[in-house]
């Protein structure tokens, strides 16, 4: 005979592990870290402050 187990805990279990890959996959598809996030906004800051100051200012906008 084989060990007792409890069904609800065992799919419980399984339905866990499931969760954990399919959100492991999507980390990895669409997560990024921190520091990339930064570098990111960074880059954006820095492209905006280029535009801006290359911008002309008319008499009649001021």
């Amino acid at each position: 005979m084989g060990d007792i187990l409890n069904l609800n805990r065992h799919r419980k279990r399984i339905a866990r592990s499931q969760a954990e890959q399919t959100a492991a996959v999507r980390r990895s598809e669409f997560g990024r870290t921190k520091v990339q996030r930064e570098l990111e906004a960074a880059r954006q800051r820095k492209q905006d402050d280029m535009l801006e100051g290359h911008r002309r200012i008319r008499e009649d906008d001021t």
